[in-house]
């Protein structure tokens, strides 16, 4: 079996593989770059067939996870390639297209099962399910030509889902030939490792309750609607400090769309739901009303947020703070921003703070990693003792052989024998 990163072998994001055996070939990935803006159009990277269709020995794309930078450029694929992915990543991505139509369809053709063996030509994939910020995401095992890959993906191993992190520790795939490991923590320089455990979502949820119960006025916090682990670490904070959670149509619609009853969605205790202006004019100009008309029973509106703002916690995007700020909703309030801090440097996240220090609203911080940390990691090799290990999803490749026995650090573009 031969191996060739398109994107990944140096960055973070953008990933692509293909894998080659007896003629056939298979891709893992198809991610747009994370340096790549919203609307900047990225090519597909040059795997014969993948964006024409022309080529039979290309069996097909199997997407890791639902984030943009593994599956973003998928809309470029020929629709004759089949597509595999998760189902309720299927669902999720589907769903979330409404609000935010930059993320293309996953289409998919077939589904990623956990551990449920798919044969492909040559190749016998077998999905891993794993811990991880985005919902239904898998590591994907590659037997074929007498050797067997595990291509992680990206996993951690302190979220909702850490017991599928430690099952892959306590039972690890066996005779794993080459480990093609993500490392977005692995630093680029000697002297920036950082070995220490990040917060699980338990201790976010502890930490934001306790913001919860400190604040008078109204807490809103700023996440991702499609992190499925935040909107349960937020909603179970809600009630742990005796606040009903207020959701936004859009992470209501997704919660709903996965179609798990487990998951915080309209119809639960203690939930209702905001609509910020911004979903409102998005509804009124599609005129899909019945978006609204199906929680019309549970919204909750800007003038009773004025009247008991101590009664709620509202879980949204960060278009809606200014709204909450300017509407008076927030006076007393607290935004709490779980999100990574590095996007409060740039320009939308400065004009958020800015806003909030103008209001005298403070700011504070609740959120952990969807990444494995190093010492993670290194518990994940010790596990799998991998005949060699092959750094993809990082800027520290050059490090991983400080940190990690047999490393074998490759190049994109260039071909390689698992």
């Amino acid at each position: 079996m031969r191996v060739r990163i398109h994107r990944g072998a140096h960055e973070i994001g953008g990933s692509c593989v293909e894998l080659e055996c007896d003629g056939a070939r298979l891709v893992l990935d198809v991610g747009k770059p994370l340096t790549a803006g919203p609307r900047e159009h990225v090519p597909l990277p040059a795997v014969p067939g993948l964006a024409d269709g022309a080529d039979r020995s290309l069996l097909g794309v199997l997407v890791s996870h639902p984030h943009l930078d593994h599956y973003g450029l998928v809309d470029q694929v020929h629709r004759t390639v089949p597509v595999l992915a998760g189902r309720e990543a299927a669902a999720l991505v589907s769903a979330a297209r409404f609000f935010s139509p930059m993320g293309p369809e996953l289409r998919p053709s077939g589904h990623l099962e956990d551990r449920r063996p798919l044969r492909l030509g040559p190749f016998t994939v077998t999905p891993h399910l794993v811990d991880h910020s985005g919902f239904d995401s898998y590591a994907l095992q590659i037997d074929a030509g007498g050797r067997r890959l595990l291509y992680t993906g990206d996993l951690r191993g302190h979220g909702r889902k850490a017991k599928l992190f430690e099952r892959m520790v306590t039972a690890p795939p066996a005779g794993v030939d080459t480990l093609l490991m993500e490392g977005t923590h692995v630093r680029t320089e000697p002297g920036e490792e950082d070995e220490a455990r990040l917060p699980t979502e338990t201790e976010v949820e502890l930490a934001m309750a306790e913001t919860f119960r400190a604040t008078p006025g109204l807490p809103v916090v700023v996440s991702s609607a499609q992190n499925i682990d935040r909107l349960v670490t937020v909603y179970r904070a809600a009630r742990r400090s005796g606040r009903i959670l207020l959701v936004d149509l859009y992470t209501a619609t997704v919660a709903q769309a996965i179609g798990r009853r487990t998951i915080p969605q309209p119809g639960f205790p203690r939930l209702g739901v905001f609509i910020p202006r911004r979903q409102r004019v998005l509804v009124k100009q599609s005129g899909e009303f019945h978006r609204t008309a199906a929680v019309r029973a549970l919204r909750v509106f800007p003038e009773q947020l004025l009247a008991d703002p101590a009664r709620y916690v509202i879980l949204t995007g960060s278009s809606a703070v200014s709204e909450l700020l300017s509407g008076g909703q927030l006076r007393g309030g607290v935004v709490v921003w779980s999100l990574w801090a590095g996007y409060l440097t740039e320009p939308s996240g400065q004009r958020l703070v800015a806003q909030a220090a103008a209001h005298g609203v403070p700011l504070v911080h609740h959120h952990t990693s969807g990444h494995a940390p190093l010492c993670d990691l290194k518990r994940l090799v010790a596990a799998l003792k991998p005949g060699r290990i092959v750094p993809i999803h990082t800027e520290g490749a050059q490090q991983y052989a400080r940190h990690f026995p047999r490393v074998s650090t490759r190049n994109d573009d260039e071909w390689w024998q698992a």
